[in-house]
C-alpha cells in the first residue's frame, strides 16, 4: 500500500484512532522515552524506530522537525462518495484546492464547525500530504473525506443522493450567507474553488445556489480557509 507521513504525537495518535497502521518511526533521541512513549505503546513491538539527534534529522528530512518526531503509515482505502454521504447533511466540496495549508486549515475548521464529510476534486492537493495533516492537527483523519469521481458530473452525482449545493462566490444574484432558506435546506453542499481565480464558471452555474459572504472596507474576498469556517459555522454548525 501506498503511505504518507504524519508529524507530532498528536497527529500520529488521531491517525492511530482512526486505524492507520504505522510502518516506522523517526524522531529526536530525547523522544523516545519521552512524548513518543504513549505512542509507541500502542503500536506493534517490532515497528522500527530510528533516533537521532535535531540537527541530523534536518539534514536527513529537509526540514526542520517542530515536534520532532514522524511516522511512515499507510494509506486507508477512501470510501465510494455515496457510502460517505450515507448519513450526512452538510458537505464540504473543494474544487481544486491547490495548498496543503489551505486543505488543512479547512479540515481543522470542517471538524470543529459541524461538517459530516469532504469531498475533493483529484487535481487538489492531498489532504495526507504532511503539512496538510500537521495543520490540520490531524483532523483529516477525523472528518470522513474521498475525492469525486473524475469521469462524470459531481453535481448530478450529489444531486442523486438528495443535496442540494450552494457555490461560494461573488456574484450580484448571490444569497448572502445568513438566508434562512439555505440553513432550512436538508441536505446541502458548500463548493469552495481554488486559490485566486475561485470557482469555476461552469460550476457557480450548475449549483443550486450561489452564496456570498457580506463584507466591509471595499474588501471583496477572503482567503478559502477563512471563507470555509464562516461558511461552515454559518451554514453547518447553525443549521435549523
Amino acid at each position: 500500500n501506498a503511505l504518507f507521513i504524519a508529524e507530532s504525537p498528536l497527529v500520529i495518535g488521531r491517525a492511530l484512532d482512526a486505524g492507520c497502521v504505522p510502518v516506522s518511526f523517526l524522531m529526536e533521541r530525547r523522544h523516545v522515552d519521552g512524548k513518543a512513549r504513549e505512542i509507541l505503546a500502542r503500536c506493534p513491538a517490532d515497528i522500527p524506530v530510528y533516533a537521532a539527534e535535531l540537527d541530523v534529522l534536518t539534514q536527513l528530512t529537509g526540514f526542520h522537525l517542530t515536534r520532532g518526531m514522524l511516522c511512515a503509515m499507510r494509506r486507508p482505502a477512501l470510501p465510494e462518495v455515496a457510502v460517505l454521504c450515507a448519513n450526512a447533511a452538510r458537505v464540504a466540496v473543494l474544487e481544486n484546492v491547490m495548498n496543503p495549508t489551505n486543505i488543512g486549515a479547512i479540515f481543522r475548521s470542517a471538524a470543529a464547525l459541524g461538517v459530516d464529510a469532504v469531498l475533493l476534486t483529484s487535481a487538489g492537493s492531498d489532504p495526507l500530504y504532511r503539512r496538510a495533516v500537521r495543520v490540520s492537527m490531524g483532523t483529516v483523519f477525523q472528518v470522513p473525506w474521498t475525492y469525486l469521481p473524475e469521469d462524470g458530473d459531481w453535481q448530478q452525482t450529489l444531486h442523486a443522493l438528495g443535496f442540494q449545493t450552494a457555490a461560494m462566490a461573488l456574484r450580484d444574484d448571490s444569497l448572502r450567507i445568513d438566508d434562512k432558506r439555505l440553513r432550512a435546506v436538508p441536505r446541502l453542499a458548500i463548493v469552495l474553488g481554488t486559490e485566486g481565480d475561485g470557482l469555476a464558471a461552469r460550476t457557480i452555474a450548475a449549483c443550486d445556489y450561489t452564496v456570498r459572504i457580506p463584507m466591509t472596507h471595499g474588501v471583496d474576498s477572503l482567503n478559502v480557509a477563512a471563507a470555509s469556517a464562516v461558511a461552515f459555522y454559518q451554514l453547518a454548525l447553525l443549521r435549523g
